[in-house]
């Protein structure tokens, strides 16, 4: 098994420096990443606030989709191995006659021999299936950091959802006493105050469905690391901080996962059709042994001889040429180069939604920022100072409050759609150097 060794300079995001000598520590000692990753299934984040930068390494590290995919290339390693082994000799042993003064016995060693290049067309097979063993770590590796990123915005976003979630019904709660103050003055109906209660209620229910999101979005974002129940108590960053648009997108989409794995599909095709080519010129067996037969009648001397034994055995390519494999092999290698395009079309069309998805995203938090969140805070503020002065109707501040309440949860999803779309276009795209190393994470026992 080979070692793998973390380098450390690829670390991405700042880090705690007791997790940065953590990391330190594996990469010194080596581990080996089937280790790292078999013992991953235990791990838990600390207690605690979490870091995006914590996260993805987490992710990385313990990610059981990653660990298989590790797997997967070791045995492809291994099947290079066998494909580049020589066929076996034999050995063979035969007695004529069981009558002593009768008897011939004969030794004999065979080795057959590989014609037509079949031994390194094994072996060019073998290295493609290789290289799309480790494209498709690549590719997974990519995705599981996309997906990390992804949840740790959705769970700042619940966040942030809940915070506003809670000022909604602090509010609704200043709105409420202040109905009923102007309840007992004798200023309006006490219709006004069953209203705010109602309002009041409605935010509470909204305030229990935002704890349910965040304890959800929690549970996704620890499932990527394998911790069924999440430990950290929440996670830090921007969530006003809007992910920059994808730059160079056409020159990436050579470099995708998807079309490298498709590429590797055609080559590794390719090589199975040589190999069946191959297969249609016969193999020669080459036999070298020893002979122990009786005297014949008139000689002298000992009893027995021995004659050498050369032999060279060649099979008729007369019923099976093999026709059948190479024109199958011959058809998927065409079925390769189909899904080949195939593959460049569709990741084409999907980059260009995720882009779109992404511009969009941007450009309607960018105008909620600007525009509707300024004004929407004035109109409240106003509202309701002129509410408790007895200017305005309880329901124009109740609609001032709803109003604010929704220009800041349209804001909200918007920067959950923009975290969305910058995430599958990592996915769909790849990853370019920035991906952070799987170094250890910290282990809470």
């Amino acid at each position: 098994m080979r070692t793998l060794f973390v380098p450390l300079a690829m670390l991405a995001f700042a880090a705690p420096p007791a997790f940065s000598q953590q990391v330190a520590v594996s990469a010194a000692a080596g581990t080996p990443y089937s280790q790292q990753a078999h013992a991953a299934a235990r791990t838990l984040e600390p207690a605690g606030p979490l870091t995006l930068r914590n996260a993805v390494a987490m992710a990385l590290q313990a990610n059981p989709g990653l660990s298989a995919a590790f797997r997967e290339q070791e045995a492809t390693e291994a099947a290079i191995v066998q494909a580049g082994a020589w066929p076996n000799p034999t050995l063979d042993a035969q007695v004529e006659d069981l009558r002593r003064d009768n008897r011939t016995t004969t030794l004999q060693l065979s080795q057959p021999l590989e014609l037509g290049g079949k031994r390194a067309a094994r072996v060019t097979a073998a290295e493609r299936a290789r290289d799309q063993a480790a494209s498709a770590l690549a590719g997974r590796r990519a995705e599981v950091r996309a997906a990390t990123v992804t949840a740790f915005f959705d769970v700042l976003t619940a966040q942030e959802r809940l915070r506003l979630a809670q000022d909604s019904v602090s509010l609704a709660q200043t709105a409420t006493r202040a109905a009923a103050n102007r309840v007992a003055a004798g200023k309006v109906s006490p219709l006004e105050e069953t209203r705010a209660r109602v309002a009041e209620a409605g935010i509470r229910v909204e305030l229990l469905q935002a704890e349910g999101t965040l304890r959800s979005s929690r549970q996704q974002l620890a499932a990527l690391w394998g911790n069924p129940n999440p430990r950290f108590t929440q996670v830090d960053g921007a969530v006003d901080q809007l992910p920059a648009p994808v730059q160079d997108v056409a020159s990436r989409l050579g470099a995708a996962p998807v079309v490298q794995q498709a590429r590797l599909e055609v080559e590794r095709r390719k090589a199975l059709s040589d190999l069946e080519q191959a297969k249609r010129i016969p193999d020669v067996t080459v036999s070298l042994g020893a002979k122990r037969v009786p005297a014949s009648e008139g000689e002298t001397g000992s009893s027995r001889r021995n004659q050498v034994v050369v032999g060279l055995s060649i099979p008729l390519p007369i019923f099976d040429t093999n026709r059948g494999n190479v024109a199958e092999a011959l058809s998927r290698e065409e079925k390769a180069r189909d899904d080949l395009v195939a593959a460049e079309l569709q990741l084409g069309a999907d980059v260009a939604q995720a882009s779109e998805r992404l511009r969009s995203a941007r450009a309607t938090a960018e105008t909620l920022q600007r525009d509707a969140l300024p004004g929407a805070e004035t109109a409240y503020k106003a509202a309701t100072k002129g509410f408790e002065l007895g200017k305005f109707s309880f329901l124009e501040a109740l609609d001032a409050q709803r109003t604010l309440f929704q220009v800041r949860a349209q804001y909200l999803l918007a920067l959950a759609d923009a975290h969305r779309a910058a995430g599958d276009l990592d996915r769909l795209l790849g990853n370019e150097g920035n991906d952070i190393s799987a170094a250890t994470p910290p282990v809470a026992r």
